[in-house]
């Protein structure tokens, strides 16, 4: 038996910011400490909280973590940047890998069906973003698209975000967020970083210059 890792999970593409504490062993991993809120304007001012608070539950220090595991999304810019921008100094100030996921992967490895499932979040703008899973593997997407353009396909039920997943007229998974074990079960802990960004369009903010050759165009 190899001895058990602890893994830091957290994920801040979703309005919903996850942390957790996981022991992955021989029997997968499993969750020691795990906070969640739902508040997407308040990201960046209650992630490191929460980092705290875990390895607090835990009774561990960050010099025990073997690894972090950051969800990648896709995801709003700027939530994404708070997530992994943390991730990755945490890691390297302790001289740790950060490994990244596509957080819809997470979120279907937590609802765990053996059925095709769908997996649609809020991209906002009256979009979603999306992806279907077929014994556990991605089969389509990320995407990001109109609700109503989302390919269905063969899924046989929905997870994610209320509100978008209730439009397929699918059985809906009470899988809103990915958790933390799922988060470490989706990452491959044997390639570590470079931290790789699902935006899957361009941020809202647009450059002074753009703006201008913009108001040129007819």
């Amino acid at each position: 038996m190899s001895d058990p890792r602890l893994i830091l999970a957290l994920d801040t593409a979703t309005p919903t910011v996850v942390v957790g504490l996981v022991e992955l062993g021989d029997a997968g991993p499993r969750t020691l400490a795990e906070r969640v809120v739902d508040d997407h304007r308040r990201h960046a001012e209650v992630l490191t909280t929460l980092m705290r608070d875990v390895l607090a539950d835990a009774g561990v220090t960050g010099a025990d973590l073997d690894g972090v595991v950051v969800g990648c999304g896709p995801g709003p810019f700027t939530g994404l940047r708070v997530g992994m921008a943390t991730a990755a100094a945490y890691a390297d100030a302790l001289g740790i890998g950060v490994y990244g996921v596509c957080t819809l992967d997470a979120i279907a490895g937590a609802a765990g069906e053996s059925a095709d499932v769908l997996v649609v979040t809020d991209a906002r703008r009256r979009e979603a973003y999306w992806a279907r899973y077929r014994g556990g593997q991605r089969i389509d997407g990320p995407q990001v698209s109109a609700p109503d353009a989302v390919v269905v396909g063969e899924a046989a039920v929905v997870a994610g975000t209320p509100g978008f997943t209730d439009r397929y007229g699918l059985p809906v998974s009470a899988v809103t967020v990915p958790t933390p074990a799922s988060l470490v079960a989706a990452a491959d802990l044997t390639a570590p970083g470079p931290l790789t960004p699902l935006y899957l369009r361009r941020p809202d903010a647009v450059e002074l210059k753009d703006q201008r050759r913009k108001s040129l165009l007819p």
